[in-house]
């Protein structure tokens, strides 16, 4: 499952792969080899996109200040989430044809082809960046239903450019894949539990946190007490029923992109499996999967997923 990379050259190549090198570290495979090239190429094109933004939203951008230059800004400004934000906006706005040239960013410049040649359109990545512009402005989130729009945000354009690229968008479809795009996201909020709070951020929603009793110093503790562990194993749940709300995405497809899909629901799994195996104490650092655990969980996913006739 390692993933694809496209071997067309890209300005700043050093650079770029830096970022798309994260690929690795995902909880579900990116753009796996088995896939056709046009795929892999359309998918880790997105992929630049969406880790870019996420590491400018999160501050962790490559020292240097090389990304704010590209985007047109001083590389002091590199700190300046939101103007960088927006200089990363005006940028995706010259993908789809908007005044001021061609885009400044390799990742970008990469992305306008693949625009292109699917007519994808800019609502899901403007998505992406409202999300990471929410990260600077929001920090708690009251109920799952303000997180769950949060992730209408900063998930589901994921999901949606997939099913776009691959030519097999429905409304169904979509539904579902909103769920595992969700479910996916919690999990990833349930694993960085410590990262975000030395962000100060927490995604475990409040009124969730007063039904355990679970306090924000609770949290800051070196490792989980009885308390907190029962708060991760509810939100584990939720993940799971989202998972299952969404798993029969996976056999409505067929051929490459049904194995490519069951490695994101298995990676879903395997990684609320590694949370589960850890006793639901995410807070000593977060719990990731071993490869043989996401192989075991994309196997039972497509066992068990029924066939598209």
């Amino acid at each position: 499952m390692t993933p694809g990379y496209s071997t067309r050259p890209l300005p700043d190549t050093d650079h770029t792969r830096a970022t798309l090198d994260k690929a690795r570290t995902e909880n579900f495979p990116v753009a796996p080899a088995f896939l056709p090239r046009a795929w892999r190429e359309g998918l880790m094109a997105v992929y630049g996109y969406a880790r870019l933004v996420d590491d400018i939203g999160d501050g962790d951008l490559l020292p240097g200040g090389r990304d704010a230059e590209l985007l047109g800004l001083d590389p002091a400004a590199a700190d300046d989430r939101l103007a960088v934000l927006d200089a990363f906006e005006a940028d995706l706005l010259r993908v789809f044809g908007g005044s001021g040239g061609d885009p400044r960013h390799p990742l970008l410049l990469a992305l306008r082809p693949v625009v292109r040649a699917h007519g994808l359109t800019p609502e899901p990545f403007l998505g992406l960046i409202e999300a990471n512009r929410q990260d600077q402005r929001v920090t708690r989130y009251e109920t799952y239903e303000d997180l769950a729009a949060y992730c209408e945000l900063s998930a589901h354009p994921v999901g949606r450019l997939v099913l776009s690229l691959t030519g097999t968008s429905t409304p169904e479809r979509i539904r579902r894949s909103d769920a595992v795009c969700t479910a996916l996201q919690i999990a990833e909020h349930l694993q960085d539990v410590t990262e975000d709070l030395g962000r100060d951020r927490i995604y475990l929603p409040a009124e969730d946190m007063r039904r355990f009793h679970v306090t924000e110093a609770d949290l800051r503790a070196p490792s989980a007490g009885a308390s907190v562990r029962s708060l991760i194993a509810f939100e584990t749940q939720r993940a799971r029923d989202l998972l299952d709300e969404g798993g029969p995405l996976v056999g409505s497809v067929h051929g490459r992109l049904r194995l490519l899909l069951a490695g994101f629901v298995g990676g879903g799994r395997a990684a609320l499996g590694a949370v589960t195996a850890a006793g639901f104490d995410v807070l000593p650092g977060p719990p990731k999967p071993t490869k043989s655990g996401l192989i075991r969980e994309v196997a039972a996913v497509l066992r068990t997923a029924p066939r598209k006739r």
